[in-house]
């Protein structure tokens, strides 16, 4: 049986991936859960949770905002510091591989951001910084953002 057959329905699945972001789990399954969410996420045209957050509807730990972009703490830190970086406006930029020559300015300022970020947060040793896109990715948010992870010594290679 396939990873999608073992799928429930869209609407059951879209409150799972929104229960994963909405929930801290502390469980030794959180990974697992991050990837059945990613699994179960597809991308649409309704407000994600990070539309919710960026229109304060969701209360967020947000560390940096400007007219652009805003910086908030994951509740569920895979890291010491582990921060999300998104646009204020999708524009249709649901993930890295939906970019096209328009998305240029934005996708700069997320690195950019993330640089100020790091350096407000003392992260002067070294970061890691993350993009997820598609289900074999890990995404699980169709509005792209950059994950800032930091505090700790990484490991190589990643996933």
């Amino acid at each position: 049986m396939s990873n999608r057959e073992n799928i429930k329905s869209p609407v059951s699945s879209r409150l799972t991936v929104l229960r994963s972001h909405l929930s801290p789990d502390s469980s030794s399954s959180a990974m697992a859960s991050e990837k059945e969410a990613a699994l179960a996420a597809a991308p649409s045209d309704a407000p994600t949770i990070f539309d919710k957050i960026i229109k304060k509807e969701i209360p967020a730990n947000v560390v940096y905002e400007d007219d652009k972009v805003l910086a908030f703490r994951d509740i569920a830190p895979q890291a010491p510091t582990h921060i999300l970086i998104i646009p204020k406006v999708r524009d249709g930029l649901t993930g890295l591989s939906k970019a096209e020559e328009r998305h240029f300015e934005i996708l700069g300022r997320l690195l950019y951001t993330a640089k100020l970020v790091a350096k407000q947060e003392g992260l002067e040793d070294g970061f890691r910084v993350v993009i997820n896109d598609g289900p074999q990715g890990c995404q699980s948010v169709y509005h792209v953002h950059v994950h800032l992870l930091g505090g700790r010594q990484m490991n190589w290679p990643p996933g």
